[in-house]
């Protein structure tokens, strides 16, 4: 079981819930002509940015940029990043949830992109940051386990 993750490019997903909810079913169903989906050629928006950011903290696990296995000390942290033009969805290891959640959202709040919690039920969708950490609301800066569990109890 993986722990799976989204982000994409805010000026082209919807930002009503049930129409982000039918194009993102459209995205996963990767078909995109002519896309190779290990690489960030093509994207959109800031999304190379944030991979590039990204691969530093969890590593990729295949295409272009994977990182060498023998050079890695802890294997759980590989990552699956599966790019569209549009958006990377990305798979991690269970183990590494809060990790994968707590690095890829401030990622994506540093690069500007928007932020899908896919594992959660209701996951968040987020298009646009608080321009400081400071005005981020309190329920933003709740743990993952926190909302993740409290979703599961309700």
């Amino acid at each position: 079981m993986s722990y799976d993750l989204m982000v994409f490019d805010p000026a082209v997903a919807p930002r009503e819930r049930e129409n982000f909810m039918t194009w993102y079913w459209n995205f996963v169903k990767w078909d995109e002509p002519n896309r190779n989906y290990n690489s960030a050629d093509g994207m959109t928006g800031n999304l190379r940015a944030f991979y590039d950011d990204m691969r530093t903290v969890l590593p990729a696990m295949n295409g272009p940029f994977a990182a060498d296995i023998d050079s890695i000390e802890d294997e759980s942290l590989l990552s699956d990043y599966n790019c569209g033009s549009s958006g990377i969805y990305i798979t991690f290891a269970w183990s590494k949830a809060e990790l994968a959640y707590e690095t890829t959202r401030e990622m994506a709040r540093r690069h500007s992109v928007g932020f899908f919690d896919v594992s959660a039920n209701d996951g968040d969708i987020i298009h646009d940051w608080p321009q400081s950490l400071s005005e981020a609301t309190r329920s933003e800066k709740r743990s993952w386990i926190a909302r993740f569990f409290g979703r599961l109890s309700s």
